[in-house]
């Protein structure tokens, strides 16, 4: 809870220094989605203890649960180390790169700087950041099949809340994707907009229909990672550079890929709040 509570102030302190692109990302997947992933673990961590106490069962002992641990510890040591290495070796001062965005702004495709930046001047980075996100969820997958939640009923106030909130949080993802060429807003946004929505309903009790839950959500999950590649593999073949766009197609090549990756990126992080590799007729028979 109070990583939550931390989030939300990290987000309007980004909003005094003028960086609502970062505050929103900040407040949905900092605050919002982070958190539910933190108490859905608890839950689940819960669960398995609840399980390793029946006699029976079987579990680890406290000489690998040690080890585990310690080993959990120096990784951590070893990346803040890293982080601090960093920090500590910028310059004290730095002119920064708003003047050379600035000039080359116009040729961009859109007048955001920051999305100018994120898929024209360093476009290469947000490919990979979308993988990143996909390769999380299949680590998910790969330890095993979700729990098997029992059908409940939200009740008539959280159902008619959740019809309403659901698509209110729909509408808000497509204004944050099509406002990202001009203002505030992206894929990122967008899609963690999008996420919310598919937590929410998670959370009410909603499940996909099965016939969904194989081939039709895995087509939808590297939708996003897709495009984005086939448009990077055309434009190096086109131009001999990696992600370089005519200025005159720039535009609705950027529209074209930030809406896949939404689509991706929403359906990827709802999909790592629901757990492990979602069951099938095949799995459950």
């Amino acid at each position: 809870m109070f990583f939550i509570a931390f989030g939300l102030l990290l987000a309007l302190a980004w909003v005094r220094l003028e960086a609502p692109d970062v505050a929103l990302a900040e407040a949905a997947i900092g605050a919002g989605l982070t958190g539910a992933l933190l108490l859905s673990a608890l839950s689940r961590l819960n669960s398995i203890e609840h399980q390793s106490a029946v006699p029976g069962h079987p579990h680890k002992s406290k000489r690998t649960v040690l080890g585990q641990s310690w080993l959990a510890i120096s990784l951590l040591l070893l990346l803040n180390a890293g982080l601090a290495y960093s920090v500590l070796s910028m310059p004290d001062t730095g002119s920064g790169l708003t003047p050379l965005v600035s000039m080359q702004l116009e040729h961009t495709g859109v007048k955001n700087p920051v999305t100018a930046v994120l898929l024209n001047y360093r476009g290469y980075d947000t490919l990979l950041e979308v993988f990143v996100l996909l390769l999380a969820l299949l680590s998910v997958w790969s330890m095993g099949s979700s729990q098997q939640q029992p059908e409940t009923s939200p009740g008539p106030v959280l159902d008619n809340l959740m019809r309403l909130l659901a698509p209110l949080l729909i509408l808000v993802a497509a204004y944050l994707l099509w406002v990202g060429a001009d203002a505030p807003g992206g894929a990122f946004q967008a899609g963690s907009v999008l996420a919310a929505a598919g937590v929410l309903l998670l959370l009410s009790g909603w499940q996909l229909p099965t016939t969904l839950l194989d081939r039709p959500l895995r087509m939808v999950l590297i939708a996003g990672p897709a495009v984005f590649i086939t448009i990077a593999a055309a434009t190096l073949l086109i131009s001999g550079r990696l992600l370089q766009f005519a200025p005159e197609r720039a535009g609705v090549l950027i529209l074209i890929i930030e809406t896949f990756a939404t689509i991706s990126i929403g359906v990827t992080l709802a999909a790592l709040f629901a757990g492990g590799r979602p069951q099938n007729h095949g799995d459950r028979s």
